[in-house]
């Protein structure tokens, strides 16, 4: 993508959003391994005098922990730039007095330390991994199923993601059997949910056309954050298939090679 197809106004931007998983990182064994130029293009970002954000759907580790994790690989960011579904997903629950059954990765179980789960009275499920058993999925669906009104909220609702040996099976496949079991429609909380993308906008005091959202999937990421009026460019790298760019339904605003492409291309415009 040239320069001059940067989409809309660069000049307007005041804030860039980030993906985080398959845009500055591939998770696998160990850290995963960062994507060639990401460190050195969030690098860029934090000398501009754009503001930054981490918008992620990770639900296999705390936020303490996952942050870490990229702090190790070498990237510069803390805790409060980061938005995931858990702490938002601990929000909903407390305001509504949901109690909730876990489906979740072990990982994940301190965020909701401090939720009342006895007698549960929803299902909360977030990327479990080798937890969506037989086993665990029918505890899910027999509390769903023991409710007048089933209440399901799903920490995201991705079809797949990239690990550093492949693709794999993320939250939304899993998310759907529980919803055609249960004739229920699961409560999404991270993306592409409006109400995750504003939470993020309005930390950073920007309006939705002031802020441009980098991801590797082009409906969560991309189309989502349009949903919520933002602008969307999608990185080839990740979870990116050549079918994207021919999708039926979502066209993203642009498509790079990767996010130090993205930047790259973004920073120079703004000075055009």
């Amino acid at each position: 993508m040239a320069a001059a197809e940067w989409p809309g106004s660069a000049n307007t931007l005041k804030g860039v959003i980030l993906d985080m998983c398959g845009v500055l990182y591939d998770s696998g064994e160990g850290d995963g391994v960062a994507i060639p130029g990401s460190i050195e293009a969030v690098q860029r970002l934090k000398q501009s005098d754009l503001q930054l954000r981490f918008c992620t759907n990770e639900t296999q580790a705390s936020r303490d922990r996952f942050v870490a994790k990229l702090q190790r690989l070498g990237f510069d960011i803390s805790v409060s730039e980061v938005f995931s579904p858990a702490p938002a997903a601990v929000s909903v629950l407390k305001e509504r007095g949901l109690r909730p059954h876990l489906l979740v990765y072990d990982g994940l179980l301190p965020e909701f330390d401090g939720v009342d789960q006895t007698n549960p009275n929803c299902v909360v499920m977030g990327d479990a991994a080798e937890k969506f058993s037989y086993q665990n999925m029918n505890d899910a669906f027999r509390v769903l199923v023991g409710l007048d009104k089933p209440v399901l909220i799903s920490l995201g609702q991705g079809r797949y993601y990239k690990e550093t040996d492949g693709l794999k099976l993320d939250v939304g496949v899993y998310m759907k059997a529980l919803e055609y079991a249960c004739d229920v429609k699961a409560e999404v909380i991270g993306k592409p949910s409006p109400m995750f993308f504003q939470s993020v906008l309005s930390d950073m005091g920007l309006q939705p056309h002031e802020a441009l959202m980098i991801g590797d999937d082009l409906v969560n990421d991309v189309g989502g954050a349009q949903g919520c009026g933002m602008k969307g460019v999608q990185v080839r790298t990740g979870k990116y298939r050549a079918s994207d760019e021919s999708h039926p339904t979502v066209s993203a605003d642009g498509t790079v090679d990767d996010l130090k492409e993205a930047v790259e291309l973004l920073l120079r415009h703004r000075r055009l």
